[in-house]
């Protein structure tokens, strides 16, 4: 094509990311850790029926798959998940533990054998689930947490440290696991032995609290008995959100708070580095890891306002001097071994890739799932960081990516099409990453604005208190806001707006559809809809208290949890709209969706509900992302007049 641009209308222009394309991208690598000298990790295969690998990097650099399809490491525990492996090396091979995700049970591996299982299957409700295992080698067991199901409700459930003999004995009888704590206790995190292996320290926190509002961090002193005494509680409270503890090479307890109003680091109590940025994030995952201590004493940390970069901290100077390269954003994954640190990092031209720090020589470089552009990066969109005013002048962080285009431009006067993206939580953040969702449709002439609303993480406390009891409030004013500023600057077209977002994200999407006028359709994606059911009894035990939080005491404020709910607002939607829901899903589960509908029911709204069977909270498998992302573009294609070549034309009934 040379250097000539054509003129064509939004949504019409040809693009070489499809679907498919950005399907076999969707994912990042994640758990990284050192087994010996090596560094393995997980990775998505949407290809394989969304499982995950565990991958091996070897010393010669080559990676390999180290267990086949349909193996698919991934915990269960608390529904998110978390650390689902752990390995060393034991006689000059590596011994791996893992959970396996179709039953839940830990299994040791080595490699060139089976995996046999370590831990029976329950017949009671959810099962027993395991996460954050670590192998003690000396006593022969791996720690974890167990989290037990004992009926069929998803409340009835227990969560305590527990040590899983290695040889195998609890395969079939659950009364040789040994219990570490009692269950003092709601929720529990992986335990931390000291160097000397006679201390461990986790985190616990009780409902209603989510992690984010308050943990404490509890030591106990390991017995000869190989039991936990004398357990006590160091640190946090329930105004005091500890995220992470970990001990130093020299025994000392470092962990992360946000004491101050941004989580930063402490050693023993004293701060190692206060500054208004965060050293930590939401524990949505048991096992999220935000620094690793080295043997050295100084830390590796994923620190920032905002975007979090990694860097090394010394604690004695309280200085931080961060890695070099491309990366400007990395994951709450972090490994350390000798003076190498390993990570996952990405930017708005690179996908997720595991990167190895040489903490000695400074130098960063991707050893692992390395980005590979899959077409010409001039279709990758051009992000702009913007802050935004809200209501009552509060600030509104978001990424806008205008349509882009290496060949294109449209007419002259033509204003495009914008959808705003509501992320999930609601307690978390959009990272500034390539993301080939996004390129899809600005590549084609439609413009994406991600909004991190009031009650993100990245910009402290304060930030993510705004949305305490304002759940549908704020996160609605705030994606308004943005969408509205974006059309009265002539960024985009204000009869061409749309908003999309999934869980969290969806209840926004939906409570914006309801209640306010801005946008001309909406894709609402596995979503909370209804207030008055989701809680303990319809969703999983970890959120079964959120919304105390988000939207008030259920005793105290019953009214608002009607007045909120899209459900009881259906009548009010008038706009076409997507609706996208996984049917094995516990978290958000269909029947919301299906009261959603029956109250739009006979009211000439136009809609297309599409279900996956065998997706859960969040598509994993490459077909249901395709027909997901195709059926969202025909969704914009039909409301904002587009031309949009080659998509299949999704079905909107009344």
């Amino acid at each position: 094509m040379g250097d000539e641009v054509h003129r064509s209308a939004y949504g019409s222009w040809p693009s070489p990311i499809d679907a498919a394309l950005a399907a076999a991208h969707g994912g990042q690598p994640e758990w990284v850790g050192f087994v010996g000298d090596e560094v393995w990790w997980t990775e998505p295969r949407p290809a394989e029926g969304g499982r995950r690998a565990l991958v091996r990097r070897s010393a010669d650099g080559t990676e390999e798959s180290v267990l086949p399809a349909p193996w698919n490491v991934r915990s269960r525990v608390i529904e998110y998940g978390g650390r689902p492996w752990t390995g060393v090396v034991r006689d000059g091979a590596p011994l791996v533990v893992f959970t396996h995700f179709a039953d839940q049970r830990l299994y040791r591996y080595k490699p060139g054998g089976e995996p046999r299982p370590l831990t029976p299957v329950s017949p009671v409700g959810g099962g027993l689930r395991w996460a954050e295992p670590q192998v003690d080698v000396a006593r022969g067991e791996v720690w974890c947490v167990l989290e037990e199901f004992t009926g069929e409700d998803p409340g009835d459930v227990r969560r305590v440290l527990a040590a899983v003999p290695l040889d195998g004995s609890a395969a079939e009888d659950r009364a040789v696991v040994r219990e570490l704590t009692d269950e003092g206790h709601r929720f529990v995190t992986g335990p931390r032995l000291s160097p000397d292996g006679r201390r461990a320290a986790w985190l616990a926190w009780d409902h209603p609290r989510m992690p984010w509002d308050g943990t404490e961090v509890l030591v106990g002193e390991v017995g000869d008995d190989g039991v936990l005494h004398a357990v006590h509680t160091v640190a946090g409270g329930p105004q005091e959100a500890v995220a992470q503890v970990e001990w130093s090479a020299d025994g000392r307890l470092l962990y992360a708070s946000d004491h101050s109003g941004w989580w930063n680091l402490y050693r023993d109590g004293t701060p190692l580095c206060p500054r208004e940025e965060e050293f930590a994030g939401p524990l949505w995952k048991l096992g999220l890891r935000w620094f690793a201590p080295l043997d050295n004493g100084l830390v590796a940390v994923v620190h920032g306002r905002g975007a979090s970069v990694l860097g090394i901290l010394d604690p004695e100077s309280g200085e931080v001097v961060d890695a070099a390269g491309p990366w400007t954003e990395f994951a709450p994954t972090l490994a350390a071994h000798g003076e190498r640190v390993v990570a996952v990092g990405a930017s708005p031209r690179t996908a997720p890739e595991v990167v190895e720090l040489d903490t000695r020589t400074g130098r960063a470089r991707a050893i692992g799932a390395r980005h590979r552009d899959p077409v010409d990066p001039a279709h990758y969109p051009e992000p702009q960081i913007r802050t935004f005013t809200g209501p009552a002048g509060r600030e509104v962080h978001a990424h806008v990516y205008p349509p882009h285009h290496p060949g294109r431009t449209a007419p002259d006067g033509e204003l495009p099409p914008y959808v705003i993206w509501a992320h999930g939580g609601p307690t978390s953040r959009v990272p500034l990453v390539l993301d080939l969702e996004i390129a899809y449709f600005t590549s084609r002439g439609i413009g994406v604005a991600e909004v991190n609303y009031g009650g993100s993480t990245g910009y402290g406390r304060a930030y993510r208190e705004r949305l305490r009891e304002q759940w549908g409030v704020v996160d609605v004013e705030d994606c308004a806001a943005v969408a509205l500023a974006l059309a009265e600057e002539g960024t985009a077209d204000p009869d061409r707006l749309a908003i999309r977002g999934g869980s969290a994200g969806g209840w926004t999407a939906a409570a914006s559809l309801t209640t306010t006028d801005v946008y001309v359709c909406g894709t609402i994606i596995y979503p909370v809809l209804d207030l008055g059911t989701w809680g303990p009894g319809e969703t999983h035990d970890f959120e079964s208290r959120y919304l105390e939080s988000l939207i008030g005491p259920r005793a105290e404020v019953p009214a608002r949890y009607a007045e909120r709910s899209p459900t009881a607002h259906a009548g009010r939607l008038t706009v076409p709209f997507l609706l996208l829901q996984g049917l094995d899903d516990v978290i958000c589960p269909p029947a919301q969706c299906e009261r959603f509908l029956a109250g739009i029911e006979g009211r000439g709204v136009p809609h297309a509900y599409l279900t996956f069977e065998g997706e859960g909270h969040g598509f994993r498998r490459a077909e249901t992302m395709v027909r997901a992302l195709e059926a969202e573009l025909s969704l914009y294609a039909q409301v904002f007049a587009l031309a949009t070549p080659g998509v299949p034309e999704l079905e909107l009934r009344t």
